[in-house]
């Protein structure tokens, strides 16, 4: 599957739905944005089981200061929902390509009960 573009309508959605979701945050006039665009188009291309998004920071500019971008291009990784991944910073190949081995091998029942656990211990502060 290629890359697909979000906006700030599609986000949640986009997260949500799909088991492993890679979002790209970048913007039109960042050159290590556009250095990384082929490396995870490529990345895109060797694994059609996983949603990769491309989210353009200028035109959801409210939707990424929610989500605390400060520098582009920003990789965030969601699994069953869960944000298990967050770096700003163009990613060489191999390394991307060790994130989504790592994000495919996570034991996601062990991370919803930390989420579980982490929501307990702030309701009660």
């Amino acid at each position: 599957m290629a890359t697909i573009d979000i906006n700030a309508d599609s986000f949640e959605q986009t997260v949500t739905t799909n088991d492993i979701v890679l979002v790209d945050f970048w913007a039109d006039w960042c050159g290590p944005c556009k250095r990384f665009a082929p490396i995870y188009e490529k990345a895109s291309e060797e694994h059609s089981e996983i949603t990769f998004a491309k989210l353009d920071t200028d035109a959801n500019q409210a939707l990424s200061g929610q989500l605390g971008i400060e520098g582009i291009p920003t990789l965030m990784v969601f699994r069953e929902g869960v944000l298990v991944f967050n770096q700003a910073g163009a990613l060489p190949g191999p390394q991307l390509k060790e994130i989504i081995g790592k994000v495919k091998e996570l034991d996601m029942v062990e991370v919803h009960k930390q989420v579980a656990e982490l929501q307990a211990q702030h309701s009660d502060n």
